[in-house]
């Protein structure tokens, strides 16, 4: 039987300007409530944490 492996990864350094760890960390914590703690964050998670986090911001700010 075949088992996948994931290797806990240490949370990246974030790309974007003004966004902080802490605040991804915090996003990535509320959009994989289920996941976690059972299962670490793998990049690809922080990743799209971070995207999805941006996405938002972007959004609540826009003029209406």
């Amino acid at each position: 039987m075949k088992t996948k492996t994931v290797k806990l990864v240490e949370q990246p350094v974030p790309v974007t300007p003004g966004i902080t760890k802490g605040m991804v960390r915090q996003h990535a914590y509320m959009i994989y409530r289920d996941k976690l703690p059972d299962h670490p964050l793998t990049l690809e998670d922080w990743v799209l944490a971070e995207k999805d986090l941006v996405a938002t911001l972007e959004t609540e700010n826009l003029p209406k």
